[in-house]
């Protein structure tokens, strides 16, 4: 039994969380697949994986183990198909990450997108509202919106979207249309703290930046529940331009003092490699750059 048929066995386990569900995703009959994690346990001389009759978790030293493995996993594939050409078909696993909302609405369609078209590659989504480091957690496509630090990631911009302070009409009917940043203090504020983790917003007349001290009477985590709230005319939120785009063309929102808003933010696409990208790598990335750059919701 090789070294790297332990590792991709136990990878398999590890993500499962289950050696009845890593024998099937490999073919493979449970006893065999518990030999093989058994055996890898052996030769390393530590515990990889915690068992009780309900789960199966990675120990501390399995989920350091873990991170390695798929790394050294996805360099034997890129291997494999660099020996076979760079016009080899796409195969193996690609794990991508985007901000939660953006990876729902634009990651996932092109993700699934890509599978139809290469059925040979699979793929795993890490949608989290944070900065993931994408070497340090096995990352191979990721979606930053900001600006970037200095980094050796390879970055090709494909938008920009805006910081956007909006509410329903019916809202802004009734307790009326805030015209300078100072008016915001009279109204009803949902703050989504993904997006407006800070109590003061800023504003930009010109060059010149203003601070607004904001007394929120709803604090969610979660933007679309900012939204749903802004859509049902509970008050005034602060969103990404992209969360609301379909809002606001359909009338559901407004967006209001535009002509205060923060200088825009870029989007990027980030992959780990350069030139010599593997297939599977450079083709989702090729797709995603395409499809990205011709959405208008992320050129507003």
């Amino acid at each position: 039994m090789s070294k790297f048929h332990q590792m991709s066995v136990y990878v398999s386990v590890a993500e499962e969380e289950s050696f009845s569900g890593a024998a099937r995703k490999l073919g493979m009959s449970p006893p065999a697949v518990t030999r093989a994690v058994a055996a890898l346990e052996e030769r390393l001389g530590t515990k990889l994986l915690s068992r009780t009759t309900r789960f199966v978790r990675a120990t501390d030293a399995g989920l350091r183990y873990l991170e390695h493995a798929r790394r050294i996993i996805a360099e034997v594939d890129d291997a494999d198909e660099v020996a076979a050409g760079t016009s080899a078909e796409p195969r193996g696993q690609l794990a991508i990450t985007a901000p939660v909302l953006f990876g729902r609405m634009f990651v996932l369609p092109n993700m699934l997108e890509y599978m139809v078209r290469y059925p040979e590659v699979t793929m795993t989504a890490l949608f989290l509202d944070r900065v993931v480091n994408l070497l340090e957690e096995g990352i191979d496509v990721g979606v930053r919106i900001g600006e970037l630090p200095d980094s050796s990631m390879k970055a090709i911009g494909i938008g920009q979207v805006r910081q956007v302070v909006c509410a329903s009409p019916g809202y802004l009917k009734a307790h009326g249309t805030p015209h300078i940043p100072s008016d915001l203090v009279g109204h009803t504020i949902v703050a989504a703290s993904a997006v407006s983790p800070s109590l003061d917003w800023k504003f930009f007349t010109g060059k010149k930046m203003t601070h607004v001290k904001m007394k929120p009477q709803l604090t969610v985590t979660n933007n679309e529940a900012a939204i749903v709230a802004a859509i049902q005319g509970f008050g005034v939120t602060r969103l990404l331009s992209y969360q609301v785009a379909a809002y606001v063309a359909s009338g559901q929102l407004k967006i209001v003092l535009n002509e205060y808003e923060p200088p825009r933010l870029p989007i990027h696409v980030l992959h780990r490699e350069g030139q010599q990208a593997s297939a599977k790598v450079r083709t989702f990335v090729d797709l995603l750059v395409e499809r990205l750059r011709a959405d208008k919701a992320l050129c507003l």
